[in-house]
C-alpha cells in the first residue's frame, strides 16, 4: 500500500536514523512512504488560541495533498504528529477556524476528510502486529524493553485517539510484536521535562531521571520511544541504559539493522 509521509524537520537533522529506519521498515512490511511534496515545519506546537492560523497551514496542505492522493498521511515524531492531528481535528469540528484557513488556502476547501496516522497506529490498525510478528526473528528475544510515551503521543486522547492515555498498552504490544519482553512502570506517560529544559534544567532533570530510574527499577534493560525531544532529553540527563527510537528495535527485528545494544 502507498502512503503519504509528513517527516518533519527533526528527522531531516538531528533524527536521521528515526526518518530512515521508518523508512526502511516500512518497506519491508510491504508498506510505500510517498514524501508529502515541498513540506514545511508543523509548527512545533499545537496553539491553543482559536485566532492563530498562520502556524497551522502547513499541516493543512499535508493533510490536503495526502487526501487529493487518496492516501491516509503517516508521521512518526509525536510533536509532528500531535500537532497534524490537532489540526485535522479542528478542522472538521470548528466551522470559524475552518474557514479561517481555508480563506487562507484560496483554492478547494478542507474539511478534516484526510486520515491520519502515527506509525506506531499503521502498524497495528492496517499492517497489523500478527503480520510483524509473522517477519521478525528472535533476536531481541529475552530482552526486557520499557516503553516511554511522553506526553504528546497520547494527550488529548479525546483527539488523538490512538489509545488509553492514562494505561497504554500499544507501544508494549508493539514490544511483544518484535519479540521482545515489554515492562510496564509507572511514569511511562509523564513529561521528561523537554519543554521546560531551557526554564528549568534542573527539574527537566529530575523529572528524566525519574523516568529512567522507574523503569530501571522494572527491570529495563533499554526504552524506547517515538519523540526526538524525549530521546534528547533522558539522554542528555544521564541515562545509564540505551535510549533508542522504536524504529530501530523493528528495524533490528526484521533484520535491517545489526544489533549494537548488547
Amino acid at each position: 500500500m502507498k502512503v503519504s509521509y509528513f517527516p518533519g524537520c527533526t528527522l531531516k537533522t538531528k533524527a536521521t536514523d528515526l526518518n530512515e529506519y521508518t523508512f526502511k521498515t516500512a518497506e519491508a512490511l510491504g508498506v510505500t512512504l510517498e514524501e508529502i511534496e515541498n513540506w514545511q515545519c508543523c509548527g512545533g506546537v499545537f496553539t491553543m488560541a482559536k485566532d492563530e492560523v498562520a502556524t497551522k497551514l502547513s499541516s493543512v496542505r499535508a493533510l490536503k495533498e495526502a487526501f487529493a492522493k487518496e492516501q491516509p498521511l503517516m508521521t512518526v515524531c509525536s510533536a509532528c504528529h500531535n500537532v497534524i492531528k490537532q489540526t485535522n481535528h479542528a478542522m472538521q469540528t470548528d466551522k470559524e477556524f475552518a474557514a479561517k484557513v481555508n480563506r487562507y488556502m484560496a483554492d478547494t476547501p478542507y474539511e478534516g476528510e484526510a486520515q491520519v496516522y502515527h506509525y506506531l497506529e499503521l502498524l497495528r490498525d492496517v499492517v497489523g502486529f500478527d503480520a510483524v510478528k509473522e517477519k521478525v526473528s528472535d533476536v531481541l528475544k529475552g530482552k526486557k524493553i520499557a516503553a516511554y510515551y511522553g506526553c504528546l503521543l497520547l494527550r488529548p486522547g479525546k483527539v488523538m485517539q490512538m489509545d488509553d492515555p492514562e494505561n497504554p498498552t500499544i507501544m508494549e504490544d508493539f514490544i511483544r510484536a518484535i519479540g521482545a519482553t515489554p515492562v510496564v512502570y509507572a511514569k511511562r506517560n509523564e513529561c521528561c521535562g523537554g519543554y521546560i529544559a531551557m526554564e528549568s534544567p534542573s527539574l527537566a532533570k529530575k523529572n528524566s531521571q525519574g523516568v529512567v530510574e522507574n523503569a530501571k527499577a522494572q527491570g529495563a534493560e533499554m526504552i524506547i520511544t517515538a519523540c526526538p525531544l524525549c530521546k534528547y532529553n533522558l539522554i542528555k540527563n544521564g541515562a545509564d541504559i540505551p535510549v533508542v527510537y522504536f524504529t530501530e528495535l523493528l528495524a533490528i527485528a526484521l533484520g535491517i539493522k545489526e544489533d549494537t545494544h548488547e
